[in-house]
């Protein structure tokens, strides 16, 4: 069973950036899709990006121009560089690991504990 753990969480200001990093660890995930989800206080968890084995990839419409994502299938790592954050951009965002990517990640077999991300105005 995939295990993930995520990093590089934290406050920062409006405008700024952050990168985020999923390791994973396990097994039975290294030609899996590797994303990235994120829940505000008292709102559903959503679908931020996510990319491929073979690099493919995918964002929502509300980050597509600021958020990057990639990965290092050396290091079993997938990250996520945050560029001119918003406040809106502040919650929880979890690593998942899954099997099928369309417009959003789907049969997700694993999930990280999650790291904060604070924008502050």
């Amino acid at each position: 069973q995939v295990h993930l753990v995520e990093s590089g969480g934290g406050l920062v200001e409006t405008g700024g950036s952050l990168r985020l990093s999923c390791v994973a660890s396990g097994g039975g995930f290294y030609n899996d899709v590797m994303g990235w989800f994120r829940q505000a206080p008292g709102e559903k968890r959503e679908f931020v990006a996510a990319i491929t084995y073979n690099g493919f990839t995918r964002a929502a419409d509300s980050v597509k121009d600021r958020f990057t994502i990639s990965r290092d299938s050396t290091k079993n790592t997938a990250y996520l560089q945050m560029n001119s954050l918003k406040p809106e951009d502040t919650a929880v965002y979890y690593c998942a690991v899954g099997t099928s990517l369309s417009t959003t990640l789907r049969d997700i077999t694993g999930w990280g504990p999650g790291t904060q991300v604070t924008v502050s105005s």
